[in-house]
């Protein structure tokens, strides 16, 4: 029987270790096969040719723009911006807010959120699964902390007279985000408006 060369015994548990590495983010690569633009995780790079710059991004300090319909801005900071990222099950963002604006009702269904509030007051919450569909809400004030749990639907929403921002780690190094509305209202080809507009038929299983 020969022998394995040693280079492909190098390249196989290179590959092993970015395998196991993945424990770090214990989650599907995917939701459903449409889903599929949100990796997971990416292939390991090689270890010669990564720099500093593969774990370092700058900015976050710098305000965004919140001149939209929303009034809010969401920078996120994933794998696909931060190399460095891959496979450590951690992301970023900052969120801006101008005054009375909301970053509305969404779900991340890759991650869990925690976020604490640099500047201004935030009314936040969000709903438990549809075994009770509770209510958890608070307002938080500049240092204050507050968590998402994974998968439910939640907001932030700025109640002050001046601008708001609030950083917030996510357990997943592409989280992936969906705004309730955006996908119930703004479907392609339209939900039928039967569907939509009767929800006294509607029953809570």
């Amino acid at each position: 029987m020969r022998s394995v060369p040693k280079y492909l015994v190098t390249v196989l548990l290179f590959a092993l270790a970015c395998f196991l590495a993945s424990a770090s983010d214990p989650v599907p690569s995917k939701t459903s096969v449409l889903q599929s633009t949100i990796p997971l995780l990416l292939f390991c790079m090689d270890p010669k040719v990564v720099t500093a710059n593969d774990f370092f991004f700058s900015g976050l300090q710098i305000p965004r723009n919140t001149a939209n319909r929303l009034g809010s801005n969401v920078t996120l900071v994933n794998v696909d911006k931060l190399p460095g990222l891959n496979t450590l099950g951690i992301s970023l963002a900052r969120i801006d807010f101008a005054p009375y604006e909301l970053n509305p009702p969404h779900t991340h269904p890759l991650g869990t959120e925690i976020i604490v509030v640099a500047e201004g007051t935030l009314y936040v919450g969000f709903v438990t699964s549809n075994t009770d569909n509770k209510l958890f809400t608070k307002v938080l004030n500049k240092g204050d902390v507050f968590v998402f749990p994974i998968g439910l639907i939640h907001f932030q929403f700025n109640v002050g007279k001046t601008n708001a921002v609030a950083f917030a780690g996510l357990s997943s190094q592409n989280p992936g985000v969906i705004t309730i509305a955006n996908a119930v209202f703004g479907s392609n080809p339209p939900i039928n408006p039967d569907v939509l507009t009767r929800p006294s038929k509607w029953k809570i299983m």
